[in-house]
């Protein structure tokens, strides 16, 4: 039985879009990234953000950015915690999406909300350049 309604769960995200898989701790997700070869999107997020809620809801639950998001492994976290702060560059306003290399350097930050069609050029900005931001 538990096999019938896994094979009908796994069906139903394949048909509607499977969700982004956010890991939970920016060690945990930089440590995956680093073994898998890939680039982290972290996002800062607030509590009682809207605007966080929006680009979550929104932007993020979008078929097309989750996949282009497949190939980062991504991480929520709160501006609330104070322990992110130590291992992120400046967090000016939330929402903030950090798009790194597993060594923790910048490629790109993105502030604010942004719909599916912006947010995938800086996607595009990420991978056609690359490179390391001072």
């Amino acid at each position: 039985m538990r096999k019938i309604i896994f094979g009908l769960l796994l069906g139903i995200n394949t048909l509607f879009g499977a969700d982004l898989f956010w890991q939970e701790s920016l060690q945990k997700a930089f440590e995956l990234a680093k073994n898998e070869h890939k680039n982290v999107m972290v996002m800062v997020e607030g509590e009682e953000c809207r605007w966080c809620k929006k680009m979550e809801h929104r932007t993020l639950a979008d078929e097309s950015v989750q996949k282009r998001l497949a190939a980062y492994i991504v991480v929520k976290v709160s501006r609330e915690d104070e322990n992110v702060f130590e291992q992120l560059p400046m967090v000016e306003g939330v929402p903030t999406i950090f798009f790194m290399t597993s060594e923790k350097k910048v490629l790109e930050k993105v502030v604010g909300y942004f719909n599916v069609e912006d947010f995938i050029s800086y996607i595009d900005d990420v991978e056609r350049n690359g490179t390391v931001k001072p």
